[in-house]
C-alpha cells in the first residue's frame, strides 16, 4: 500500500517502480494507493486526489492514476484533469469542483487513515501493514514482498 500525493516529485519517482513490481509479481500483490495530499506544499494535490476519487466512481480510477502519474512534471491544473477525463471516457466536469464534493470524503478519510498509522511524508509504503523504510527500487521492493510472504503463518 502506498500513502500518495498526486504532485510529490518522489511519489511520482516511485510509481513506475510499483508499476514494474506489480508486472512481475502479478497476482502474487496486491497493492492499494491512499491519498495523503500534502495540500500545504503542493497545491494541485487535493484536486487531483479527488479528480482520481471522481473517476473511480466510473470505474477509472487506475486510468487516471496513470494520467495524474505521467510525465517528468506534474500537470495537475483544472484544464489538465478535464483533459485526462476526456482521455479515458470520463465525463470532464464530473473530475472538478463542485462535482467531486461527493468524493470529498473518500480523500479525507485516506488522509485520516494515514496520519493514524504514523505517515509524515509521501510516499508511505507499507508492505503488509508494516511501514516499509528500505529502497525504493524494484528489487529491494520485490525482496520485501517475498519475505514478508515467507513470514506470514499458514492458516
Amino acid at each position: 500500500m502506498e500513502y500518495g500525493d498526486f504532485e510529490c516529485p518522489y511519489c511520482r519517482a516511485t510509481a513506475p517502480v510499483v508499476h514494474e513490481v506489480l508486472e512481475r509479481l502479478g497476482r502474487r500483490v496486491v497493492f492499494a494507493f491512499r491519498h495523503f495530499p500534502l495540500a500545504e506544499l503542493h497545491p494541485y494535490a487535493l484536486s487531483a486526489a479527488v479528480a482520481s476519487e471522481a473517476a473511480a466512481l466510473a470505474g477509472q480510477f487506475w486510468p487516471m492514476y496513470g494520467r495524474l502519474m505521467s510525465g517528468d512534471e506534474p500537470a495537475l491544473t483544472q484544464a489538465d484533469l478535464r483533459r485526462y477525463a476526456e482521455e479515458i471516457g470520463v465525463p470532464p466536469e464530473s473530475v472538478v469542483w463542485p462535482a467531486t464534493q461527493r468524493v470529498e470524503d473518500r480523500v479525507e478519510a485516506d488522509f485520516n487513515s494515514g496520519v493514524r498509522s504514523g505517515v509524515l511524508g509521501t510516499p508511505a509504503l507499507f508492505v503488509n501493514g508494516i511501514a516499509y523504510r528500505g529502497e525504493r527500487t524494484v528489487d529491494a521492493l520485490i525482496e520485501a514482498l517475498e519475505s514478508q510472504h515467507a513470514e506470514q503463518p499458514v492458516t
